[in-house]
Order: structure tokens, then sequence, then C-alpha cells
């Protein structure tokens, strides 16, 4: 039977205050920043230990106080709010540096799910550590990891890509250096996006399979699984909404389907009807396009085998 080690982490110190102790007295040592995790949709979601830190530190430091005011009515949470996000850091940053080593514990948290990934916050981590102020982790929810265990997709390793940029060059770019990564690949796209995002990908890495997440954990949660060929069909039927969670398979060893766009696919299919050599039309294109020379040669291959097959 494997031996199993259980570590209490300390509580925030109002949660361990006796009666008679006075909260305004200093304290000698400093506070500890608490990193918490709140539910990505589903209320329910949020751990025993977030709602004990939550309601046990001098002040939760928000991303938006207006949307965390909902999380704190339900549960009862009277622990005060502040904000802070990317708009205000270089003002409430030092603000609540100085609560933190006034010997204040402070809880951050953001609109939804685990702080830092894919979310502000990580420049807070930063001065906190740089001050020697204690962080601690308290885990839970994550848009990210849920969307990964619900895939089918390959878990053992994966990279996180969140928010592409929004310039439509720079992204394609972007997707192109990431249709080399061998490990399922999870992006975050906003619904007005979602549809160019969509053929970007398809560009870049050809219609390998992938899954797309969307109201994660919420009464309409949707989860839609197939090549990427055909999201893009079901998405042009009808309106989007919600955020997006993408994840896509990675390349495999003898998967080149990430160099055959439809352009492509023609510019071999008439070269081989004209009965050019593979050799040959894999050069002209690896010259033309400046890809690799084996890649082009094996996806003359797959082509040829396919209109054999047709």
């Amino acid at each position: 039977m494997p031996l199993i080690l259980s570590i209490d982490v300390p509580s925030p110190k109002r949660g361990m205050k006796g009666k008679d102790e006075k909260a305004d007295v200093p304290c000698s040592r400093p506070g500890t920043l608490y990193v918490v995790s709140t539910p990505i949709g589903n209320l329910k979601d949020i751990t025993i230990r977030a709602l004990e830190v939550l309601r046990g530190v001098d002040l939760i430091a928000a991303e938006s106080t207006t949307h965390s005011k909902g999380l704190c009515q339900h549960y009862g949470i009277r622990t005060g709010l502040t904000s802070y996000n990317q708009h205000n850091r270089r003002v409430k940053g030092p603000e609540l540096m100085r609560k933190l080593k006034d010997g204040l514990d402070i809880a951050f948290i953001t609109n939804a799910g685990t702080p830092c990934v894919s979310d502000p916050g990580s420049s807070l981590i930063h001065e906190a550590l740089k001050e020697g102020i204690r962080v601690s982790p308290v885990p839970g929810p994550s848009a990210v990891t849920a969307a990964l265990s619900v895939s089918g997709l390959p878990g053992e390793r994966f990279l996180f890509a969140g928010f592409l940029s929004i310039r439509p060059n720079k992204r394609k770019r972007e997707l192109e250096d990431l249709a080399r990564v061998p490990w399922t690949t999870i992006f975050f796209e906003a619904p007005h996006r979602a549809r160019a995002m969509l053929q970007d990908l398809k560009a870049a890495f050809g219609d390998r399979m992938m899954v797309m997440v969307r109201e994660q954990t919420k009464m309409y949660e949707e989860i839609l699984r197939g090549t990427i060929s055909s999201i893009i069909e079901r998405l042009a039927r009808e309106e989007i909404r919600g955020e997006f969670t993408l994840v896509v398979e990675g390349k495999g060893k003898e998967d080149t389907r990430f160099s055959i766009d439809d352009e492509m696919r023609k510019t071999i299919e008439g070269l081989l009807e004209k009965e050019t050599s593979i050799r040959d039309i894999a050069k002209k294109i690896a010259r033309e396009r400046k890809w690799p020379y084996r890649t082009l040669y094996k996806a003359c291959l797959a082509v040829k085998r396919e209109m054999t097959v047709s």
C-alpha cells in the first residue's frame, strides 16, 4: 500500500485569530498572496479550500470586482474586494505590495479559471516574489485542462498557445510555426474571430482532428469533435456565441497534412495528370515555396495514392 503524505498549508491569518485578537495589531511578518482558481462557468465547481481562503483573507484582489461580487454573494463571502487588472496594475500593484508587507493576506482571483493562465496577474506574482512575499496556489478549475480531459486527444504532453494575435498575417505566421509541434495544442479564441481562426488553422495544420468546446460547465455547454473542415462547416450554419477552447491534434511522425492546403493539392494533382514525376514536382514546389523537399515528396505520394483510389 503506497505511503500518502498529507501536508496542511497554513490558512490565512484572519481565519486563525482568536476572539480577543484585534485585526489592527501590526504583524511581524509579511502576509501571503494566495492565487485562487475560481469556476469557469458552474459556480459549484469551486473548491472547499478556495472558499476557506476567500473567507479568511484580509482582502480579495479581483480582475473585475463587479464580476466577482456575484461569486462572493452566492457563497456568503464578506471579504472586501479591490480591483487589479491590466488597466490599473501600475497603480494597484504597489498598493497591494504595501498591504502584503504590512502583514495582510490577499487572495488574487480572475473572472474565471486559474489566474495567470492567459489571464492578467503574472506581474503581481513577479513583484511579490521579488519582495520575498510568500505566494501560495489554491488550485481548481481551468478551461485548458477541462477541455483537454474530454478531447480524447493525447494529454501526456501538450502545448497551450492561448489567444494568438488579432492581426491576421501575424496569426497565420504563428500557426505556421505551431504546425510543426508534435503534441496536442490548445488555443483560446473569441467568438467574432472564431471562423477566421479555424480557416487559418486548416491552412497551416491541414485537416487534422480537433475538439471545439464552448460554454464549458454551463447549461448550454457544447463539445464538437471532428476534422477542422467539419467544424468550419458546422459553424457556418449557426450563430457564434461564447469563447472557444480549441484542442487540436499534434503533427504525427508521418503527418504531412499541414503543408497540403487546397491550392497546393490542386497544383500537385495538375502536375501528376501531366505525368510529371513525383521527384520533379516536389523539387519544383520546394523551390517556389521554400518548403522542405522531403515533406513535399511525401505529400505528393499521398496525393497520388488518393487519386489512384478515387
